[in-house]
């Protein structure tokens, strides 16, 4: 675990020898991955690759809830980030033990000391400093010292006495969820206790399976799956939740009561749920109506009137974005859903029409075209009759395969959508120095005497004369003179002449007058998802 780009994927490739990372999109790693890395001794090790980026930080949980070891790799160029800070709470309120790995220690920049006081500013007290936390400086580049993390690890579990029976019922963790094209629903497992075969019944959450096929992280096919195996699974009814425990049953009877006993549960906590929204929304009622009262006895119900049809309208005109979420893994969903969870404003309504995991198919085109919405795919295929019936439809469909740039487009098309407001840059400023008399023969105008103090001043653009911080005239300027002379243009610390279009407006000494272009730009959204 740790922050975004410390090299905790690279770390993984030189442990078991493979190049996980240019499988990524973007180079960062987007999903929980379970590899099992072989030793010399002929002692394995598996290990959870969890995301370093801010939009995972469920799946950072969910993987130090599930492991025995935390491998907190913090770069020793950049030392404790926002991520490792993270991750170090997750570790801790989980109760897990924490093996610090100081990565890139290649790097010229490198500070392997300034690294260890900051883990200690955040509680990890490494041995060096008296502390109980094993650190063990590695680069991932080079291979260097491997083997003493390698070390560590097991030094770590031998004093844990890490033990799991492969005999009896099986248990396990759901590490995440997918459908795949050929072979179907395909869950990725760890298995903590028991030995999984083929044939086996398992439950998760409401769902269970009976296992078809079972895979290795290479997708070669296993026979069994004894503890501390990553395994992926096929055979499900429906796809489980990831971070479900898995159980194994005795019979098909018995797990369909268990699964039946779960969701009367369920359905009695969403139940509960909603009695306890009702009973908010109700006080909320309750709260609008004795203010609304209390607002007709001091301004009358016609004022009242008004006032609520004004707001129904704006209400009713509101921009907004309908959009159908589909992700390509259940934690890949999950991440999206935090990230938009987080946007929260007036400006523009974000509707979340529907959410799944798998391929773009008929449902979502139909419910995309009731609501005039827009369809999200993370990192999944869009088939060809889809694509075009989206496309007569005119339906659009953004595919991504990158969180961040997905994120960011749903910010974009959302900013767009809020109506422009007018803004104005300032070109150049003056400040009035001397207010002149000057008759053109039929009526006597007013000439300022000012001097450029900023930017520059234009005559084909926009001014504003700005008096005891009040703006008191906007409009053009007729005459710019430099001296005697006519210009179109006077720079900074040049004096001038100017006489503006209202011929009754007369300036002051100490009058501030502002040259500025005008412009409509959108509204910046008001919604940070924690990137």
């Amino acid at each position: 675990m740790g922050h975004v780009d410390h090299g905790k994927t690279s770390l993984l490739d030189s442990l078991r020898k493979s190049n996980v990372v240019e499988n990524e999109f973007g180079g960062i790693t987007q999903h929980i991955g379970a590899f099992s890395v072989n030793l010399p001794s002929g002692e394995s090790i598996t290990f959870l690759d969890t995301p370093g980026h801010a939009a995972f930080a469920a799946m950072r949980e969910r993987g130090a809830n599930v492991t025995d070891i935390v491998v907190l790799v913090v770069a020793a160029d950049d030392g404790v980030m926002e991520q490792t800070k993270q991750s170090i709470i997750f570790a801790k309120n989980a109760g897990v033990p924490i093996i610090v790995a100081i990565n890139k220690i290649d790097k010229p920049e490198a500070d392997i000391e300034n690294t260890k006081q900051m883990l200690l500013q955040h509680g990890i007290t490494v041995e060096d400093y008296g502390g109980d936390t094993q650190a063990v400086p590695v680069s991932a580049l080079k291979g260097t010292n491997l083997e003493k993390l390698q070390q560590a690890i097991l030094t770590e579990a031998e004093i844990m006495d890490l033990k799991a029976s492969p005999a009896g019922k099986v248990r396990g963790r759901v590490i995440e969820a997918s459908t795949d094209v050929g072979r179907g629903r395909l869950v990725t497992a760890i298995i903590q206790s028991g030995t999984l075969r083929k044939g086996d019944l398992l439950i998760a959450g409401t769902t269970w399976a009976k296992v078809r096929q079972m895979f290795d992280e290479n997708r070669k096919p296993l026979k069994e799956a004894p503890p501390a195996t990553p395994v992926e699974i096929t055979g499900w009814k429906e796809l489980p939740s990831a971070g479900c425990e898995i159980l194994q049953g005795s019979s098909e009877s018995q797990i369909k009561d268990a699964i039946s006993w779960r969701k009367d549960n369920q359905f009695k906590e969403k139940e509960d749920k909603i009695f306890e929204e009702i009973e908010e929304k109700q006080q909320k009622l309750r709260e609008i109506y004795l203010e609304r009262r209390n607002s007709i006895r001091l301004k009358g119900y016609r004022r009242r009137s008004m006032q609520k049809k004004k707001e129904s309208e704006a209400a009713d005109t509101s921009p907004q974005l309908a959009v159908v979420i589909k992700g390509d893994v259940d934690g890949s969903v999950e991440a999206i859903l935090n990230c938009l969870s987080t946007y929260n404003s007036s400006q523009c309504r974000l509707d979340i029409l529907r959410y799944d995991v798998g391929e773009v198919n008929m449902n979502d085109i139909e419910t995309a075209e009731v609501f005039d919405g827009e369809i999200y795919a993370f990192n999944v295929k869009v088939p060809n009759d889809i694509s075009k019936m989206a496309e007569r439809k005119e339906i659009l469909i953004r595919e991504h395969n990158v969180i961040y740039k997905m994120i960011d487009d749903i910010k974009e098309t959302m900013t767009s959508r809020i109506p422009k407001e007018e803004v104005e840059d300032i070109i150049g400023e003056a400040q009035v120095l001397q207010s002149f008399p000057f008759h053109d023969g039929k009526k006597q105008l007013s000439i300022a005497g000012c001097k450029c103090v900023k930017g520059n001043l234009l005559l084909s653009s926009p001014f504003k004369v700005i008096r005891d911080d009040e703006t008191i005239y906007r409009g053009s300027v007729v005459s710019l003179k430099h001296f005697k002379k006519d210009v179109n243009e006077i720079k900074k610390d040049m004096e001038c002449g100017l006489r503006v279009s209202d011929e009754d407006f007369v300036f002051q000494p100490g009058d501030y007058i502002v040259c500025y272009e005008s412009k409509m730009v959108h509204t910046k959204l008001d919604w940070n998802p924690g990137f």
